[in-house]
């Protein structure tokens, strides 16, 4: 598409963010794994390491692995522009839709502990409890999970680079994902995990820097002037649907249609990505709670601080002589495209600030695209390979496969993403629609870890009932309202809406009459023939054995206690960041007076800064800083630690309490 302004960054800038930071970041992730490997003795040419990192991932590392989970670009760029349409309201639903869906994964990836200890996908729970179908249906209903939310996130990364910087969107498309594959190729899971936490650390110090720059700009100067310039604003061009017209508002009918849809959405998009069981899988038992818990609950601020402040500047700075397409408005396109930020950016700061903005799309995009490419490869070299392929694989051929799915999900997803740029879908299109795809399995993927009662036949029916219908509804409301079915029809907000609903309830019934009627029942017990690789490929013979060890009585009163924590957590969160916050200011009536939004603003500030804290200090408290030393230990000529310890952490009683007392 035509921008209405030239990059304010030349195309250099944006090949040496792409490609210089790419291949700085994989050199340095190369070295960091050989460091490990020498110091303490993680291999990730073993298949436990490279695909659930030992399981020993602490309490701090996963709360920033998760945090980072959601510090999408396709995030920080749609939470803007959808603020800058319909107003605040926007920034809590979707900040709902991220906190709410991470601590009811912290209750499943309990339960995978708790019943099958040794997984390393959620397609081998699948594939153990009902067979090669229902195996084969789920390898679909994943990979179509990843391929969709990993190409939106490319597609609106690549036209934000271009934006910036002029640089065609093919070559980003393809280039963006290039240096992640490579240091993933030779540090599968816990090179992810070490990545996760310097992107978050960048990415969170220039939000944090970014927020406050924005509000003292002279243009606007604090926060009760962006009140007042975002009130005139509201009178000028009303909201249709909104209380009074205002952007200031709760009472918003497009952000609650939004905020239904993305948390039903994001429940999929959560359940059903891989990515998030294989973290789930990686923490030590000890973390696995407390990290999911700690790292949901601070995820909600980025959008909702971030994504409120970005998108009511826009409105404030649009009429303003800095302004990159003043006198003009930004046109549709160019905001449906996510350029929201990148505008506001080169406004606030020039090509400081666009610059800055682009290294935070960068590391956005290459956090997120490792995570996305371990859990694609290892459904290639686990679930299909050594499943259907070689059904007796060794450790070294399970890393090559693991390797030729890291590259070729590379390649794919920058192929479907320039697709859809050809195509002329863009990244809002994606976000609408993304809930049809990633619905239809999460009730008979939560009864299969849940319920014992749900059959083999059920599980296998009611997804693709759920997305027929899905489909069926998802073509019937858009040519209802538009009169065609056509890209621009099927991304109206009710057809995906009505569409996601249908996808996301439809299994359930569908699921909870068969399963009944067949009376079926499943022993938790058979679970047990999971086992873990050994280095040789040789796995156990008995998998029931090492389930045993795995799962002392001790072990088991403590993670019973701990499931019942984080189903707590789930619950709590779910009530206080859907029904308890912005359901009854919907019904509230009002628009915010200025104290209120003064109020507003700094708590969320607030938030945003102890989600710093939790990203970059907790892990460095939480053994990091250990960890360092012993490195530089060993880099000076001392002895290697010993290999980490097959067997999770189990707390002594004193740790459990502490814990506990501060949930």
């Amino acid at each position: 598409m035509a921008y209405q302004v030239p990059p304010p960054l030349p195309q250099g800038a944006g090949y040496g963010v792409v490609v210089g930071l790419g291949v700085a970041f994989a050199l340095g992730m190369i070295w960091v794994t050989n460091i490990i490997k020498k110091t303490f003795n993680e291999d990730s040419n073993s298949t436990e390491t490279f695909m659930v990192a030992n399981r020993t991932i602490g309490t701090g590392l996963t709360a920033c692995a998760v945090i980072s989970s959601w510090l999408y670009s396709s995030a920080l760029l749609g939470a803007s522009l959808l603020t800058y349409n319909y107003g605040l309201a926007l920034g809590v639903w979707w900040g709902a839709s991220a906190s709410t869906m991470v601590t009811l994964m912290a209750y499943l990836a309990i339960q995978a502990k708790r019943r099958a200890p040794n997984a390393h996908t959620l397609l081998e729970i699948i594939r153990v409890r009902y067979g090669k179908s229902a195996h084969i249906l789920w390898i679909f209903l994943c990979l179509l999970n990843n391929a969709f939310i990993f190409s939106s996130m490319i597609l609106g990364s690549s036209t934000s680079v271009s934006a910036l910087t002029g640089m065609n969107v093919i070559a980003s498309s393809y280039l963006l994902p290039l240096g992640v594959a490579v240091y993933t190729y030779f540090g599968g899971l816990k090179a992810t995990f070490l990545t996760d936490y310097v992107h978050t650390f960048i990415i969170m110090i220039i939000i944090c820097w970014f927020t406050i720059k924005v509000i003292t700009v002279n243009e606007i100067g604090s926060i009760g002037a962006l009140f007042e310039l975002v009130v005139a604003v509201g009178k000028e061009k009303p909201v249709s649907g909104n209380f009074e017209g205002s952007y200031l508002t709760m009472r918003s009918q497009q952000c609650l249609f939004f905020g239904i849809l993305h948390v039903t959405g994001n429940i999929g998009g959560v359940i059903m990505d891989t990515g998030f069981w294989q973290k789930g899988f990686s923490a030590d038992i000890a973390a696995a709670v407390p990290g999911y818990v700690l790292g949901g609950v601070a995820s909600f601020s980025v959008p909702w601080s971030f994504g409120t402040i970005i998108g009511l500047a826009a409105l404030a700075l649009e009429k303003t002589t800095i302004w990159p397409t003043y006198p003009n408005a930004m046109t549709a396109e160019e905001v449906s495209a996510g350029l929201v930020l990148p505008y506001v950016a080169q406004a606030v700061a020039g090509k400081v600030g666009a610059g800055t903005i682009l290294v935070v799309i960068f590391m956005s995009t290459t956090s997120i695209a490792s995570a996305q490419l371990i859990a694609t490869s290892s459904i290639i070299s686990f679930d299909i390979y050594g499943t259907y392929v070689n059904k007796a694989p060794t450790n070294d051929q399970l890393i090559k496969w693991s390797h030729i799915g890291v590259i070729g999900s590379s390649l794919f997803i920058s192929t479907l993403a320039t697709a859809f740029h050809k195509g002329g879908v863009d990244m809002t299109w994606l976000l609408y629609m993304l809930g049809l795809i990633t619905c239809p399995g999460v009730f008979p993927t939560c009864f299969a870890l849940l319920w014992k009662r749900q059959s083999r036949v059920a599980a296998i029916a009611a997804p693709i009932v759920g997305m027929i219908s899905g489909f069926a509804v998802w073509f019937g409301t858009a040519h209802y309202y538009s009169g065609n079915i056509s890209i621009i029809s099927t991304g109206g907000t009710l057809p995906c809406l009505f569409a996601t609903l249908t996808a996301f309830f439809t299994p359930l019934p569908v699921t909870l009459g068969i399963s009944l009627y067949q009376q079926q029942e499943f022993d938790w017990t058979v679970f047990g023939q999971i086992a873990q690789v050994k280095p040789d490929g040789n796995e156990h013979t008995n998998g029931r054995t090492d389930d045993t060890e795995l799962l002392t009585p001790e072990r088991v009163k403590y993670l019973k206690r701990m499931s019942n924590w984080a189903a707590f957590w789930a619950v709590f969160t779910f009530i206080g960041h859907v029904f308890l916050w912005p359901i009854p200011m919907f019904g509230a009536r009002m628009s915010f007076s200025k104290s209120f939004f003064i109020a507003w603003i700094v708590i969320s500030l607030i938030w945003l800064w102890m989600t710093l804290v939790v990203a970059i200090f907790y892990p460095l408290i939480d053994g990091g800083l250990q960890q360092i030393w012993t490195v530089l230990k060993v880099w000076k000529g001392g002895k290697t630690a010993k290999s980490a310890d097959s067997q999770p952490h189990l707390p002594s009683s004193t740790e459990e309490v502490n814990y506990v007392g501060k949930a």
